[in-house]
């Protein structure tokens, strides 16, 4: 994921501009399990401590001082983004199983979460966070006549990650793009380590059998580019190959996504990251019939 820029202040917080009519509304429920929009600069909060945990404390980013001081991963896009949560009801019953969304007892229910951004969002606030890694301007271009969703900063807490949780995200993300009529979704997903040669097998696998085709291909920016076919594609195992995926990518696979030219070390981060590319109406039938909400979403 690209590099964040911290801005701890409440001020920002407390003016976050996602403020989304349709917020409220649950996207699905499993058991205890809800995925909906976050409703409040609380929830938001508590995703910012969710991604923390789980980027700085499990996983081996390196937070600045002010990012360590507050236990929160936070950067300019969180205020113009809409917030996916996963909340686990069981963790805080209440009446009715519920609290209001600010009471900071709510605020332990939330166990994931997904960042979101629209381009036209995006587009009146500087841009995609992803232009960062990736030349995408050329893609927007030669696809004008579609409407972009950015997906990131996507995490689970350990205890969740799980068939449930990851579905409940799938079926959020899939009501979302039909309640905004979106197209295309896009982003950068990663891998642990910062030595693209350590990961000369899967990154070949993905070059060789899941690149873009030439109208959706998208490139590193020359600063960031590092080589991906690193192995002849006859010398790749493509089962070795796809043991040695995490599982988010995997799974993007499975729904039939592109992969973007070039690979991008985030060295904040302690990733390697690749670019993946969803335009909606060639996502698997199989994913349309078990996450969509009757629709394909798009402009059709």
């Amino acid at each position: 994921m690209p590099t964040t820029k911290t801005d701890g202040s409440e001020a920002a917080l407390a003016s976050t501009l996602a403020r989304p009519a349709e917020a409220a509304e649950s996207y699905g429920r499993r058991g205890d399990l809800e995925v909906r929009l976050a409703s409040s600069p609380h929830e938001i909060d508590a995703a910012q401590a969710i991604r923390y945990r789980v980027f700085y404390e499990e996983m081996s980013a390196i937070p600045d001082a002010e990012t360590r001081a507050r236990k929160r991963d936070a950067d300019r896009f969180d205020e113009i983004c809409d917030h996916l949560l996963v909340l686990d009801h069981a963790l805080v019953p209440g009446e009715d199983d519920e609290l209001p969304p600010e009471d900071p007892e709510s605020l332990k229910k939330v166990v994931g979460c997904y960042r979101l951004l629209r381009q036209e969002v995006a587009e009146r606030h500087g841009g995609f966070y992803t232009a960062g890694e990736y030349d995408i301007a050329p893609l927007l271009a030669r696809h004008a006549d579609l409407n972009f969703l950015e997906l990131g900063r996507s995490c689970v807490l350990k205890p969740y990650r799980t068939k449930p949780t990851v579905e409940l995200l799938w079926h959020g993300i899939m009501h979302y793009v039909t309640a905004h009529n979106l197209d295309v979704m896009f982003g950068c997903a990663s891998f642990e380590g910062t030595d693209p040669e350590a990961l000369a097998a899967p990154l070949s696998y993905l070059h060789h059998f899941h690149a873009a085709p030439e109208d959706w291909r998208v490139r590193a920016l020359p600063a960031c580019y590092e080589e991906m076919n690193r192995i002849a594609k006859e010398e790749v195992d493509p089962r070795e190959a796809l043991r040695a995926l995490p599982p988010m990518i995997k799974g993007y696979l499975r729904a039939g996504c592109y992969i973007g030219e070039g690979a991008v070390v985030d060295r904040q981060f302690g990733t390697t990251d690749v670019l993946i590319l969803f335009p909606v109406a060639q996502i698997s039938d199989r994913y349309l019939s078990k996450f969509g909400t009757g629709a394909s979403g798009g402009k059709s």
